[in-house]
């Protein structure tokens, strides 16, 4: 899906919703190379303040540009900066709801900030803001 520039309003949003499994944890560590205890190891997650194993934070971020490159602005979108602030820790099995919103058009560079927030129920884990080129028809 694509939202281009030229349709985007203020306001505009779209979410996705994602439960977190052990598969994703172990992936991203593989993936990322962060193997730190808190994530693997529950014996010593059970030592920490968190009491058991949590999701990478970065793991929770990148839903972020999963919703953006997907369904707002979409297809064809590219990044230029994210600004995240971990609120709480996400643990497995439990589903993130990933919303992004249009704060602001630029439109000279077809640039989109907008707001980008992680849920889980009605917990806010992570908010911040991105900056995008949004596709456009021209």
């Amino acid at each position: 899906m694509t939202v281009y520039f030229e349709d985007l309003v203020v306001g505009a949003s779209a979410e996705a919703g994602k439960t977190i499994t052990e598969a994703d944890v172990l992936l991203f560590s593989a993936v990322s190379g962060d193997n730190n205890p808190v994530h693997l190891d529950q014996t010593y997650a059970s030592t920490t303040p968190f009491e058991t194993r949590i999701a990478h934070g970065m793991l929770t971020a990148s839903l972020i540009s999963g919703v953006i490159g997907t369904r707002l602005p979409g297809y064809g979108t590219i990044y230029l900066s994210q600004s995240t602030r971990f609120k709480a820790p996400v643990r497995i099995g439990e589903t993130v709801t990933t919303r992004v919103t249009v704060e602001e058009l630029i439109p000279e560079k077809k640039r989109v900030r907008l707001t980008t927030q992680c849920r889980v129920g009605s917990k806010l884990v992570l908010e911040g803001e991105s900056l995008v080129i949004a596709p456009s028809r021209n």
